[in-house]
């Protein structure tokens, strides 16, 4: 674990821990035009976007994806951007802790689950209009933008078998 000065702690578990996986490939050296335009794809969906807000929809994606080398990044991105433990926690179970959350947070959650888990072949329109009562019409081109690009980062990282536990806050650059 990487304290918030950079610091990194270990915790003695004995052999209780399972071993760590190795990844099935290193994505972005074998298909380095693929991962530059998925980020640039990245930093264009986030303008003009609450940075907290799109922590929260990364790892609520990541979640539902079971990426964790993805919501290994993204926890710690939003903790060293000062996001609480509480509300990343609770994410998981966020229809029942609506009261961490507010309004626009909840409804970009909402959507987030929607379009990352389309089960019934569409997003509800109930969805979609609370986010659309939150979010200016643009805000939410970009919103949709984010959700889309995590997913994409999601199955890469779940398909590659990214390896969580490895990052630091910044170590990617400013994505």
């Amino acid at each position: 674990m990487t304290t918030a000065n950079g610091t990194h702690v270990t915790h003695d578990h004995g052999d209780a821990r399972a071993p760590e996986h190795t990844p099935r490939m290193q994505l972005a050296k074998l298909a380095p035009e693929v991962y530059k335009a998925v980020l640039a794809l990245e930093i264009a969906s986030k303008k003009g976007l609450d940075p907290a807000l799109v922590e929260l929809v990364k790892i609520r994606a990541s979640q539902l994806n079971h990426c964790a080398f993805c919501l290994d990044m993204h926890s710690k991105d939003a903790l060293a951007a000062g996001e609480s433990i509480e509300r990343i926690v609770l994410l998981n179970a966020w229809e029942e802790s609506r009261h961490f959350y507010t309004e626009k947070e909840l409804a970009a959650i909402e959507l987030t689950e929607a379009v990352t888990v389309l089960t019934d072949g569409f997003v509800p329109d109930a969805v979609y209009e609370r986010a659309a009562k939150q979010f200016e019409e643009r805000e939410l081109a970009q919103l949709i933008a984010v959700i889309a690009t995590i997913n994409v980062w999601n199955r890469f990282g779940v398909t590659t078998r990214g390896v969580p536990g490895h990052y630091t806050p910044g170590m990617y650059g400013k994505a």
